[in-house]
């Protein structure tokens, strides 16, 4: 008779074996409370940085200072937004150059409405219609070559406050050589028109004060 004793103690202490493995490897798998809370931190850390990170950017953040802030805009309010939105440029140059800001909107309105991308048929380009050394305008000579060798290219002249720069002091030095601003809008504007072109710039300058 075969005494099965022995082969239940084995058993048993197999299954106890089993038993205490088991729960090791369970709490082994468990997250310490420390792992845990570290990250908890992290992620509120993160949303606390990004939310701090934007509450500084909307402290910091620079208020609109575009140039057609039309509150504190000298001009008159009877141009269009297109010539309004280059105010603080207008003023600053018309400054400079001795010249009333609003000679330099009208001049603009006639020019190219505001639009600083502006490029005429002759090849005049931005907010004030210069005329630069390349593109259509090379084409023209004079009797000692290209007629505006000298001048800016259109990429310098496509910049709004560059064009106005060199357009504001290109005419204030044609009303100093000719002395009155119909004599200097004769000249600034095209050839071949006589006051034509003067005339209609006055208007508006007349016009919209």
């Amino acid at each position: 008779m075969i005494n099965i004793r022995p082969l239940v103690l084995l058993a048993s202490l197999f299954i106890c074996m089993m038993i205490i493995w088991v729960g090791t490897t369970a709490v082994s798998r468990l997250p310490s409370a420390g792992q845990s809370s570290s990250q908890g931190n992290q992620g509120k850390m993160a949303l606390t940085a990004k939310g701090a990170q934007s509450s500084t950017n909307s402290q910091n953040a620079p208020k609109s200072t575009s140039s057609g802030n039309q509150s504190s805009c000298p001009l008159s309010q009877k141009y269009p937004t297109a010539i309004l939105q280059w105010c603080a440029l207008i003023q600053k140059y018309a400054q400079e150059n001795e010249l009333p800001s609003e000679l330099i909107a009208a001049v603009m309105l006639q020019e190219s409405g505001g639009n600083p991308l502006s490029y005429s048929g002759s090849g005049a380009v931005g907010l004030l219609q210069v005329m630069p050394r390349d593109g259509i305008a090379a084409s023209f000579q004079c009797a000692n070559g290209p007629c505006f060798a000298a001048r800016p290219s259109i990429a310098e002249l496509q910049d709004p406050e560059y064009n106005i720069s060199f357009g504001t002091r290109m005419l204030a030095s044609l009303l100093h050589k000719y002395g009155s601003n119909r004599e200097a809008l004769k000249y600034y504007g095209p050839a071949g028109v006589d006051y034509y072109y003067a005339d209609k710039v006055l208007a508006i300058f007349d016009n919209y004060r």
